[in-house]
């Protein structure tokens, strides 16, 4: 019986359930991705996902976070 599994390291989501968009900077002050990627998420290719997390970690490179670890 041949039976269909999930792909064996899926990338994860950058969700982090904060879902409240950034009208200055255009993207999610939770997950720091842009409504578009939001949306294409779902769907993309793990490359796709690959380069959205390169874009978080440049954009976490480029704002502040208060203490509680929440964007400025």
């Amino acid at each position: 019986m041949w039976v269909m599994s999930a792909p064996p390291n899926p990338i994860p989501s950058p969700c982090v359930s904060l879902c409240k968009m950034d009208v200055e900077r255009q993207y999610c002050m939770g997950c720091l991705r842009t409504i578009d990627e939001i949306m294409a998420w779902s769907k993309a290719d793990d490359a796709y996902k690959q380069a959205v997390w390169v874009e978080i970690a440049r954009r976490r490179d480029t704002v502040s976070f208060d203490e509680d670890g929440f964007l400025r």
